[in-house]
Order: C-alpha cells, then sequence, then structure tokens
C-alpha cells in the first residue's frame, strides 16, 4: 500500500481539508529520516506516519533508560536496556498501513543522509548538527533540528537556498462582489458594503461574472493597489466599455520564495521566532544557552545535574563567554540557571508542543504548503516551576529508576506523588483527547492512590479518526472511543486508573455528573468540537469553583485556555452568531455563494428526509402531537400538517416508479417553475423604488434550467432524490441510470403559469411579519383531515433519514452535491466539487495530528501550574498558534471581571452558598432563607428567582414564606425536582442595590 500514489479520502479527508490534494501527493513522495528515539523524536515520528508520507526511518543507537519513559509512548518497563528504535517500531508502523516504518540501529552517515529528502535530528550533539546541516544544506536534503531539555525546546529549519513555497497560508482565496467600476486610469473599484474586500496591497485578483466592462471576465490576474477596506484601484480601464452591474474580484495566490541559510551560518547570525512576546531577551540568551549546554556536555560527558548550583554557575559562565563574542547587550542569567537545573528533565507536553511544531516543519518541507520556520525558534514554560522555587533542593529532584525520572527531575519527587493523588475528568476521546489521555498517563496523573481518571465519549470510532486519533488501529472502527482510548493508555502507563464513560454531558446527564460527583473533582479537560458543550461544562465548572483546560483546534490553529477559580475569565457564554447566519430570504430566493446554495441543499435534505418521516411517525403515534404542532403557531402549523397530508396521502408512494416520479416533479419545481416565478414577481429589467437596477450587488439574477436526462448533474439529483424517497418509505430504490432513463420518459410533468398573487418576501423582517397571514380555512381543513390518525398506523410508518457525511454509498452526499450545483447553476455561481461541498454542508472541522499535539502539549503545561497550585495570574499562559505560518503567540489570560452589588465588589468565581438543611433537620422556609441572607451578607431581597420562575416578589407571595424553598419551586414550576439535584441556583434583586444587572447566585443546598 505504501506505493499508491492514490489519496485514501476516507482515511485523510479531515486533512486533506488542511493541505490540498497536489500538498498531499507531493508528501506521498517524500522519505524522511528522525534521528533519536527519545520522546521527542517519537512525537514527530508519530505526527509525520499519521500524515501520510512514502516512509519513515527512525534511527537511535541507544538503549531505553528509566528516564525515557516519562515521555516515550512506546517504551515500557520491559524496554529498559533495549534498543529504543527497535522497541518503537511495532506501534510506529501501526499508524498508517500505507506509510513504510524501518529502524536504524547504526550510526548516522553521509551515506545514510543521502538517502532522504528531509532529515530530522533530535538528542543530537551541536558537531552532528554542523556536520550533518552542511551536509544536507549542500546536498539539497531538508534540515531540521528539533531539541528538548526539561521545560524549554529548541527547533531550527534549513530547506536549501531555494525553496518555493505554493501556497503561504492555507487560506482560501478571498473574494469580494462589485458594486460599480469606474472608468479611469487607474479604475477605481467599490465593493458592496456588507463585507471589507481584504485584498491585499500589492496583490493580484482575477474578475468574472461582470455585466459590463466584460475586458476584465477574460483579462488574467489584475494587480491591485488598496485604497480603503471597500475600494481598490486596478488597471487602465478608460478604454473598456461601462460597467453595468454585478461581478466578483477573486484572490489570486501566487508562490513565495525563500532562502535558509546554513546552520554553521545562522548560529552566528539567528532569526528568532518569537513564541512569546513577552520573552524576547529569554529567547536570545536560549539560543546561546543551548550551545553551551553542548559544550557542557562535551567537556564532562554529562548534563548538568538536576538543581546544583556548581553547575549552573559553570554552564552561566559559558554563556556570559558566548555573549561576549555575540555582543548580546543583555544576558538573562536567571533563565540559564534554570535550564542548567531542569536539563535532566524529558517531559511529555514540551515534546508533545515542539514535536507539533517540528513535524509541520517536516510537511513543510515534503508539500511545499505553508510557509516554513525561518530560522530558529525557542520556547519555555518555566512558569511551571514552583512559584517558590527556592523550595526544590537537589535531593529531591534525584532518579528513582522509575518512569518518571525525566519528570522527578524537573520538579522533585513530592509533585509527583501529588500527581498521582489527582482526580480530574475528561470530557471528550477524539483527536485533543487522544493527545491529552498519552500527556496525562505520560505524567502519572491519577496514577496512585486515590487518584483517577474518568473520561466520556458518546461516539464510536470511524475510519476518518484514525488519521490522527492516533490511540486508534483499523480493527478498532465501531468500537466505542472511550473504552478503546482508555485501554489504550493503560498500555502505555498501567498505573493509571482510568473509568471509560459513553455520556454526553450536558443537563440530560447531571444525574450523573452531579454536585456530588463535581465536588470531588481536582480539575476538568475539555476536548470538545462544539462551542455549546464547551459553554455547558464551563458553567458546571464556575458553579463548582473548579478549574478547566481549554483547548481546540480549526486546521493549523489552535487555542488554549485555562479557566482558574478566583483568578481568570470563564469560557463565557455561547457568542452570539447570528453575525454569520445567513439570512433566509437569501437561502430562499437570493443566494450568490456556495455556501448558501449548500446550506439549501441540506435544509432541502432534512425537510425532505428527516424531518417529515419523523413527523409522520410521530402523529402515529403519539395523540398529542397535532395539537402541539398547531401550538406553534399558525404558519409553522399549516406547513407541517401539509406535510403530513402530502406523506401519508398525495405523495405516498406505491412503488420505486413513483419516487423517480416524484424526484423528477421536485426537480422541475425546485429548478425551473420556482425561478420562473420569482422572475415574474422581480423581472431582469425590475427597478428599485430609488431608480437603481433590483437585481444588483448581492442580488444575482437567476435563470429556469431545462432537464435533460443526458446532464450528469440533472441525473445525479434524480438518483439520489428518488433513492432517498424510497428509503424513508421502506422501498427498494435502484442505481441502474438507464432504467432510471426509461421511467423518466413515462413520466408526466404539468405545465407552469406563474401567478400574479404570490408575495415574494425580500427581507427576513418582511417574513417576520407577514408570518400571521394564514390561509385559516386551509389550516381548519388540514385538522378534519388527520383528526383522528388513521387506523393502519403501522403501515404507513417511515424510515427518516439521519445525515451522514462520510458514507458515500448513501446517497446523502449525492443529493447535497447535485442539488446545490443545480441551485449555484440557477444563479450562476461557480459549482462545488464532492470534496469542498462536503467540508461545507457537513461541517467538517479541517483537522491535523501536528496542531492537535502542539495544543494538547500545551493545555497540560497549565495543568502542571494547577497542580503546583500557582497563585499568581502571570504564572499561566493562554495560547493562539498557527502552524502554517509558525505564529505561537503565549499571553497571559484574562482576569475575572468584577461587579459591585451594594459598595462590595464581585467576580463571576463568588456565590452565596445556603445550607438549607443541615443535621437532619427540617429544610428552611422561603422566610428563613431571606433572613439568612439578610444576616449573614447584610442584603434584603425584594425579588428572588429560579430561572425565568419568580419564587418572591416583595409585598406579595406572603404565602409562600412558610414554605420550605425546594416547595416553592416545584409549585411554581409547576414540576418535581429531579431526585438527584443536590442544590438550587437562585437569583435575587436587593433593596440595596435595585438596579444591579448582575449578582453572585444564592446556592441553596438541600439535599445530601
Amino acid at each position: 500500500m505504501s506505493g499508491n500514489l492514490d489519496i485514501d479520502e476516507s482515511l485523510y479527508s479531515r486533512q486533506l481539508y488542511v493541505l490540498g490534494h497536489e500538498a498531499m501527493r507531493r508528501m506521498k513522495t517524500a522519505d524522511v529520516l528522525i534521528a533519536g528515539m527519545r520522546g521527542l523524536g517519537v512525537e514527530i515520528a508519530k505526527n509525520i506516519i499519521l500524515a501520510g508520507v512514502k516512509s519513515v526511518t527512525i534511527q537511535d543507537e541507544g538503549l531505553t533508560q528509566w528516564a525515557d519513559l516519562s515521555s516515550q509512548f512506546y517504551l515500557g518497563e520491559s524496554s529498559v536496556g533495549q534498543n529504543r528504535a527497535e522497541c518503537s517500531l511495532p506501534q510506529l508502523s501501526g499508524l498508517n498501513g500505507y506509510v513504510k516504518v524501518s529502524a536504524q540501529t547504526g550510526a548516522l552517515s553521509e551515506d545514510l543522509l543521502a538517502q532522504f529528502q528531509v532529515v530530522v535530528l533530535t538528542d543530537s550533539t551541536l558537531d552532528e548538527q554542523r556536520r550533518f546541516g552542511a551536509f544536507c544544506h549542500s546536498n539539497g536534503i531538508k534540515f531540521i533540528v528539533a531539541d528538548t531539555k526539561g521545560l524549554c525546546g529548541q527547533l531550527f529549519c534549513d530547506f536549501g537556498e531555494e525553496f518555493e513555497v505554493t501556497d503561504s497560508n492555507g487560506e482560501a482565496p478571498v473574494s469580494a462582489m462589485i458594486s460599480h467600476i469606474s472608468k479611469a486610469n487607474p479604475g477605481i473599484v467599490t465593493c458592496t458594503d456588507e463585507q471589507r474586500h481584504g485584498f491585499e496591497d500589492g496583490g493580484h485578483v482575477t474578475f468574472s461574472d461582470l455585466r459590463g466592462m466584460t475586458e476584465l471576465n477574460n483579462c488574467g490576474p489584475v494587480q491591485v493597489k488598496v485604497l480603503g477596506p471597500y475600494t481598490f484601484s486596478i488597471c487602465d480601464t478608460s478604454g473598456f466599455s461601462e460597467y453595468e452591474r454585478g461581478g466578483i474580484a477573486t484572490e489570486v495566490k501566487g508562490s513565495k520564495q525563500f532562502t535558509f541559510k546554513p546552520l554553521n551560518e545562522a548560529v552566528v547570525e539567528p532569526k528568532i521566532v518569537m513564541t512569546d512576546y513577552g520573552k524576547m531577551e529569554r529567547h536570545q540568551a536560549l539560543h546561546l544557552a543551548f550551545q553551551a549546554l553542548h559544550g557542557f556536555v562535551k567537556t564532562k560527558g554529562r548534563l548538568p545535574k538536576a538543581r546544583d548550583q556548581a553547575d549552573a554557575e559553570t554552564l552561566v559562565s559559558m554563556v556570559r563567554e558566548l555573549a561576549r563574542d555575540t555582543q548580546l547587550q543583555q544576558l538573562d542569567e536567571d533563565i540559564v540557571r534554570k535550564l542548567s537545573f531542569t536539563a535532566r528533565g524529558d517531559l511529555g507536553p514540551v515534546n508533545a508542543f515542539i514535536g507539533g511544531l517540528a513535524a509541520q516543519e517536516v510537511m513543510k518541507a515534503c508539500s511545499r504548503k505553508f510557509t516554513p520556520l525561518q530560522q530558529w525558534l525557542y520556547f519555555d514554560a518555566l512558569e511551571c516551576l514552583p512559584e517558590e522555587e527556592e523550595l526544590l533542593m537537589e535531593d529531591a529532584c534525584s532518579p528513582a529508576n522509575c518512569r518518571y525520572d525525566g519528570q522527578i527531575a524537573v520538579f522533585g519527587s513530592a509533585f509527583q506523588e501529588k500527581l498521582a493523588r489527582q482526580k480530574y475528568f475528561l470530557v471528550g476521546a477524539g483527536a485533543i483527547g487522544c493527545e491529552l489521555l498519552k500527556n496525562f498517563a505520560l505524567i502519572g496523573l491519577g496514577a496512585g492512590e486515590g487518584g483517577h481518571i474518568t473520561v466520556t465519549d458518546m461516539d464510536s470510532i470511524e475510519r476518518s479518526n484514525l488519521n490522527r486519533q492516533f490511540l486508534f488501529r483499523p480493527q478498532d472502527i465501531g468500537r466505542l472511543k472511550s473504552e478503546v482510548a482508555a485501554k489504550a493508555v493503560q498500555v502505555m502507563n498501567p498505573s493509571v486508573r482510568i473509568t471509560a464513560h459513553q455520556n454526553r454531558v450536558d443537563p440530560e446527564s447531571e444525574r450523573i455528573y452531579g454536585h456530588q460527583f463535581f465536588s470531588a473533582l481536582d480539575g476538568v479537560a475539555a476536548a470538545l468540537d462544539n462551542v455549546e458543550a464547551r459553554v455547558y461544562l464551563d458553567r458546571r465548572c464556575v458553579q463548582h469553583q473548579k478549574p478547566m483546560l481549554e483547548g481546540g483546534t480549526l486546521g493549523s490553529k489552535g487555542h488554549t485556555l485555562v479557566v482558574v477559580p478566583f483568578m481568570t475569565e470563564s469560557y463565557g457564554p455561547v457568542k452570539s452568531s447570528t453575525q454569520n447566519a445567513i439570512p433566509l430570504c437569501t437561502l430562499k430566493n437570493f443566494p450568490y455563494r456556495i455556501e448558501h446554495t449548500l446550506q439549501w441543499a441540506r435544509d432541502q435534505f432534512e425537510g425532505l428526509f428527516k424531518q417529515s418521516a419523523e413527523n409522520v411517525n410521530q402523529y402515529l403515534t403519539d395523540h398529542r402531537f397535532l395539537q402541539r404542532t398547531l401550538d406553534r403557531g399558525e404558519a409553522e402549523a399549516l406547513e407541517i400538517l401539509q406535510g403530513l397530508c402530502d406523506s401519508i396521502g398525495d405523495q405516498h408512494p406505491a412503488c420505486w416508479e413513483d419516487c423517480v416520479a416524484w424526484a423528477r416533479h421536485r426537480w422541475e419545481s425546485l429548478y425551473s417553475n420556482d425561478i420562473r416565478q420569482l422572475l415574474h414577481c422581480f423581472p431582469p429589467d425590475q427597478m428599485t423604488s430609488s431608480g437603481l437596477p433590483f437585481w444588483s450587488g448581492q442580488k444575482r439574477c437567476p435563470h429556469p434550467l431545462t432537464f435533460d436526462p443526458s446532464n450528469t448533474t440533472h441525473m445525479d439529483y434524480i438518483v439520489a432524490a428518488g433513492n432517498l424517497y424510497a428509503q424513508i418509505y421502506g422501498i427498494q430504490g435502484m442505481r441502474d441510470r438507464a432504467a432510471i432513463g426509461e421511467v423518466l420518459r413515462r413520466v408526466q410533468v404539468p405545465s407552469f403559469t406563474p401567478r400574479s398573487n404570490v408575495k415574494i418576501h425580500e427581507t427576513d423582517q418582511e417574513m417576520e411579519k407577514d408570518k400571521g397571514d394564514v390561509d385559516k380555512a386551509k389550516l381548519e381543513d388540514l385538522k378534519k383531515r388527520l383528526s383522528p390518525p388513521p387506523q393502519d398506523a403501522a403501515a404507513l410508518q417511515m424510515y427518516p433519514a439521519e445525515f451522514e457525511k462520510d458514507d458515500d454509498t448513501n446517497f446523502h452526499m449525492d443529493f447535497i452535491v447535485a442539488a446545490s450545483n443545480l441551485r449555484a447553476e440557477n444563479y450562476d455561481i461557480p459549482a462545488a466539487d464532492r470534496h469542498k461541498s462536503k467540508l461545507i454542508a457537513g461541517r467538517i472541522i479541517p483537522a491535523i495530528a501536528t496542531t492537535t499535539a502542539a495544543v494538547a502539549g500545551l493545555m497540560t503545561l497549565e495543568l502542571y501550574k494547577l497542580v503546583q497550585g500557582h497563585k499568581r495570574i502571570e504564572s499561566f499562559r493562554s495560547a493562539y498558534i498557527n502552524l502554517a505560518v509558525q505564529q505561537c503567540v503565549l499571553s497571559e489570560p484574562l482576569g475575572a471581571p468584577t461587579y459591585c452589588v451594594a459598595g462590595k465588589d464581585y467576580s463571576l468565581w463568588d456565590d452565596f452558598p445556603v445550607q438549607g438543611r443541615s443535621d437532619g433537620q427540617k429544610e428552611m422556609t422561603l422566610g428563613e432563607l431571606l433572613n439568612h441572607i439578610k444576616q449573614k451578607y447584610n442584603l434584603e431581597i425584594t425579588g428572588l428567582f429560579y430561572g425565568n420562575s419568580m419564587l418572591y416578589s416583595s409585598g406579595s407571595h406572603e404565602e409562600r414564606l412558610q414554605q420550605s424553598v425546594s416547595d416553592v419551586v416545584q409549585t411554581v414550576t409547576k414540576a418535581e425536582i429531579p431526585e438527584h439535584v443536590q442544590f438550587l441556583e437562585l437569583f435575587a434583586s436587593f433593596a440595596e442595590d435595585e438596579d444591579c444587572e448582575t449578582v453572585p447566585p444564592i446556592r441553596y443546598h438541600f439535599r445530601d
């Protein structure tokens, strides 16, 4: 399989949305050598093998030592004393069947390096780096050096004298809709004001779909000069025809050339990429300190001892000498000492971060996609050390001949014991979840008496997961992610105590993850792929005052956030997405982007093949369905009830031929009749009340289509729609296009005449205003026809389709692609291929293993700080990374915002805890609760709320004051409080500050 240049889209689908097909094909021809199989080397190898190069050769002469186990996840206790490369080979080989993986246990040589396009050195000497770096530079071999020492890391790239990148950032080309182009020299282009054009000065664009000034449609890329957010100038247009309307300007992305110096030269005049802009001087010091460290090892034959003052002063002296030679203005000696103190450390999270970055550089070298690192990068996470660092002594960091020696060398043995006692809750066992679990196993989280990890994920493993969720193998497809992941990390570290759940974390699972569960935790890690779930989990952490680690990725981009009780802001509520929502009128009548037609097609799928069938089944089995539907409002009820009548009556197919006929009639209605009706209401030459063309700007004038059975897209729609319609009725479909063509010849398509009494809404506001205009007689008739339900309910049962984008045999994406592209043809919008359509309609999040590894590494570094109990906000880091352009922005998290109530400051972490029932006594009454708040907090409650329900208002509800608080809640809400609920979250308004919009919640504990 390793020689096959065809791309397995079922495996690489999420990565393809990051790299693209051409970059992947180039990568599949590359042979890569990775020297050194300690923790950093295996991390890089894992990421590169998952990515899908042609071959990876791992080289290491060394034998496994105890300290290696602290970060090398494919070595176990039985590996001690054996060759690291040979022990790692079986697991690495199983990551990707398309990649040939082999091991070399001999020494590095120039003859060996000459066999590869990319060479990566880890755990190497400076002499080796200089020697092999010069050889690779002169022989056109891409050369990368990666190194970590304790909490510090280093990365260097040399891709030769001339290295061409086909796409520097991987972003989709920017496009803008045009409202006017002047006839002038230069011509001034004005874009519609809905969105800034986003072009760069000196960049190039092409024009399409212009009406008038069509000369620009046919010319090549035109250079632009940006004049403003909505305007730019182009070439001389004075000799062109007059601009009329419409048109799109699209960015043309060109290739870029990069030049690299060999390591021998680059080490003297370093270009350093910042990873933390508050550490510029530190990075310059680290550049010298890593060189000095090589000199120290060469002289003494060992790394500096952990916490050894004499060794640290020796290293500082060596760096001072280098600083004088390089004329460094100011040397940060503190970081040199800390590097010396921790250099014997080998930490999984640091290797995960540097390994993710290094692997991405390998991929850039192989694929020529994205901007390569130029040329040095340094990183440190020394904030992870104890804030009272002087308390950490040399003896505490001595090796104990155990799997955590590489970590004990940095943090000491007491911290290792503290890690083992932690109780953590990991939500999500997908890409980030797998990486976090690997890191947790390596650091020994929850691996001792009293410690524990609970992981939950309701999903099963799919083939597309295997490209980045590295704990899973092909034989695991169909099994539960959480169970497989938990077993995999127990192989990495048998001491880890872990329980796998399959529950969604939401209000429905609070019976399991309730007050008692959260109260017992030390922290929570969120490895989720949607905002709503993150917001819910964040709210639960705030309620129980627990820290949360949060991270996410989008292709080459990633972010991390650490939420610390009483210190930082939280993840916060759902940000409004209305700005990005597509207006309904745009979807229904005025699309102008392929995203609009794809969303329309997805809505068609959900309405025709899922919602209609679900409505029928509910109607047949639930006698209250009809009334519930009527309670939703007349406009919605009319639509649903009409669909019901169609599904069980007029449009209920008896055979396959009926399904084909239905699909053909549907095609005619959507792509011909509806468009003709729209043009009848708004003719192509329609003018607005202000005298401007109606069809201009974002309103593209459509044209109806004529069905052609020889047109592939036309038939794609009929085949997919017919089969899906047959499936929901339990009828056997077919794929034979010739046979379907025969059926189509017998289908009679009624003629259509546009009607003059049809109103088409131009805006969502118009649509909302007219919702009350409902044909009440028709609604009443539908009610009579549907009441009571038919007797033969079982015969009318339907089979709703649940959209599944990754099954190419189920007609789902076939329908979406055809439906969208036909509508795009109506409106002269460029069509999208299946790959792009699946991304947009399937709402796929592009993903790549390198970003995932880096993000999980950064999250785990913040975990160190939480377990240490850091008290200073400046010790923590939030992060944003973009590996496509090697951008790493680490910054201090924002503090928790405060608000004032009756002259006292509070934050989101504050509450008013109330013990509603103590020592087996009766529960507190509402009146007693009011008195308690007055006595303890000197605040008089004038109003009390549970959710949207008012429990008490001053001057009324006096009869409730003698009832228990829980009885009042149940009376007002008309619902029982579930048995698992132990406390109620109440909100009050106070006489002392009635205008205050934000107040701490009253957390009323009434059950044990």
